[in-house]
């Protein structure tokens, strides 16, 4: 059955968010979002919607062979972290087209001067911004169009995300006002948890990055218990205990870090996690850390291994959750196509 298109403010609580497969996944994307999507599944009240968006990623060059198995690889990370197939619908975004359908409508709603206050753009393209692809550029339309094809109420998102979350309000509020309509929501940016925003563990100032080219900088979640802790062993760290409360740690990257991971981790506040640790070296709190990082990653590891060696099954999954979302999303865009004066199959 197709969900029923509305035109008024009621819209099913839905939640829709999505991780780029333009690499493998970090502590930063479990702690900064996969965690978050599971917490919504396991919370109820909402449809939850989760993507691989594999269109995205090709808005810089991607080797195809490489893009297919890192979103395999992405997939394989969701569901060893907790996302259910049963329970939500995942899926990678190019088998659905109304992505691309609807992106095209918000091409011609969106506004230049909303484009070029976007700040991911100018730090990705960096100072050669005209060499940058257009599809770099148009990139928070094509967000905007995986969020409102499904009426998507909310979209858990890290803080870097945020503004385009804004963006899609933007949209959303200039569409319904050129056509006379309450058609799309105002979605809102769910941005909560500890660790919204993961840190290097090199460089206290700089985003856990999969493009890092240190190895050492990230927590995978590929790795293994071994790795894992020598990496939290060999973590970037000061020579002052730490203090009694978070704000303490203010000047102090590399602990704020630490312990943002570890009250994360132990799905505490930074205040409680400090109550624990006050006073200690580092040659006391690593070890924990260490511990408590084995205990919750090595078995997603073990999983995600498990299944990337079954490709086939990852595969059904995805193509069974684009059927699932197509119910959602053809309705919608064929009727704001309708609603512009196009027509769509």
């Amino acid at each position: 059955m197709s969900a029923p298109v509305t035109e008024s403010s009621a819209f099913t609580p839905r939640v829709f968010s999505g991780i780029q497969p333009s690499g493998g996944l970090t502590l930063g994307n479990y702690l900064g979002a996969i965690q978050r999507f599971v917490g919504m599944q396991e919370t109820g009240g909402y449809e939850t919607i989760y993507c691989l968006v594999d269109m995205h990623a090709i808005t810089v060059w991607q080797d195809p062979a490489r893009l297919a198995d890192a979103t395999r690889e992405a997939a394989a990370g969701f569901i060893a972290s907790g996302v259910d197939p049963e329970r939500s619908i995942l899926f990678n975004q190019s088998r659905v087209p109304e992505h691309a359908q609807l992106a095209w409508i918000f091409n011609c709603v969106a506004r230049l001067g909303w484009m070029n206050r976007m700040t991911q753009f100018k730090d990705k393209a960096g100072k050669n911004a005209e060499a940058a692809s257009l599809g770099l550029y148009a990139y928070p339309a094509l967000m905007a169009a995986d969020i409102l094809a499904y009426h998507a109420t909310h979209v858990p998102v890290g803080e870097d995300q945020k503004q385009h979350v804004e963006l899609t309000r933007d949209i959303a509020a200039k569409f319904n006002h050129d056509y006379g309509t309450d058609f799309f929501p105002m979605t809102e940016p769910v941005i909560e948890g500890t660790a919204t925003r993961v840190m290097s563990l090199r460089d206290g100032s700089k985003k856990m990055s999969k493009s890092d080219p240190s190895d050492m900088s990230r927590i995978n979640l590929t790795d293994d218990a071994d790795t894992i802790a020598k990496k939290i062993r060999k973590a970037k760290t000061d020579p002052e205990p730490l203090p009694e409360t978070a704000k303490e740690l203010d000047g102090r990257p590399e602990a704020r870090n630490l312990v943002n991971i570890y009250a994360a981790l132990s799905e505490r506040s930074m205040d409680e996690a400090m109550t624990e640790l006050a006073g200690q070296q580092f040659g006391q709190f690593k070890p924990m850390l260490a511990e408590l990082a084995v205990e919750k990653l090595a078995p997603i590891s073990t999983e995600m291994k498990r299944l990337t060696d079954d490709t086939a099954e990852i595969d059904r999954i995805l193509a069974r959750g684009a059927e699932q979302a197509r119910e959602i999303a053809a309705p919608i865009v064929k009727r704001a196509y309708e609603i512009v004066g196009l027509s769509a199959g």
